[in-house]
């Protein structure tokens, strides 16, 4: 009876024996488990290029594949990396937003665009914005000025716009030698010119009794002769049909309308 007993206490011995290991040996297999979860292994962070790992303190490492003879080079440069970024963990953040986000990129620069756009727009000081609308008007009055030669009235216009600023008599081409019509442009200015007959080629200097007188305004011609405005000493012929073509003015008229044309200025000669 009393050997009954002693193998029934042995055997549960045995088993309380057997079912702490068992225990044990479990409850190490769940801690083990559980911390696998919390910790990636290195070398899976090392082997995904482009990833972003964030360990501890702030550190952020960004993963890139390295060659086998760079390890070495690599870790130490790792170590750098991550004490830089403790230390400036706020522009690595901004950083790594602006790699890893590309909407959140466009609308950080969209202002800075937008500024630069709203200062090249915009003139850089009062100086410049009055040169520019002065040179706008001048381009303005430019376009809008022509002088209008009406042969039937023998007088010449300027107008500004639709406003007529000025009138001068003229003498006008005689027959076979017609002024000629249409619409032209301010091609030559002179002071004091020299006039070369079209007919016997005799040259006349400058001077008082000059037949061009104390200005030449030239608008047309054929690449031998030449017509344009001028003055003249014989002022009792204004009004007639006299010249070569050319229209005679007062040498004051003539010296008026230099002053108010401009070569490349339209030039209107109608019937």
């Amino acid at each position: 009876m009393a050997m009954v007993k002693n193998e029934s206490l042995a055997r549960m011995v045995m088993l309380i024996c057997f079912g702490t290991a068992i225990l044990s040996v479990a409850i190490h297999w769940r801690i083990t488990t559980t911390q696998g979860q919390f910790k990636k292994p290195a070398s899976t962070i090392a082997s995904r290029p482009g990833d972003v790992y964030t360990g501890g303190l702030g550190e952020t490492a960004f993963g890139a594949s390295t060659p086998p003879n760079k390890t070495n080079q690599r870790a130490s440069q790792t170590k750098s990396s991550a004490m830089e970024s403790h230390n400036s963990s706020d522009t690595v953040n901004q950083n790594v937003a602006l790699t890893t986000n590309t909407p959140e990129k466009s609308k950080l620069l969209t202002p800075e665009i937008k500024q630069k756009a709203n200062a090249s727009e915009q003139p850089r000081s009062i100086f410049s914005q009055i040169f520019t609308q002065n040179k706008s008007s001048n381009q303005k009055g430019k376009i809008n000025k022509q002088v209008v030669v009406d042969l039937s009235d023998r007088r010449t216009y300027v107008y500004k716009g639709d406003l007529v600023i000025a009138s001068y008599p003229i003498a006008v081409g005689k027959k076979g030698w017609e002024t000629p019509t249409g619409t032209f442009e301010v091609n030559d200015k002179q002071h004091d010119p020299i006039w070369r007959h079209p007919i016997t080629g005799k040259i006349f200097p400058p001077g008082s009794d000059s037949p061009l007188g104390e200005r030449w305004i030239g608008f047309w011609s054929d690449g031998r002769n030449e017509i344009g405005f001028h003055g003249t000493p014989d002022i009792h012929l204004l009004g007639a049909a006299i010249s070569h073509g050319c229209l005679r003015m007062r040498n004051s008229d003539v010296r008026l309308l230099y002053e108010q044309v401009g070569v490349g200025m339209k030039v209107v000669v109608r019937e």
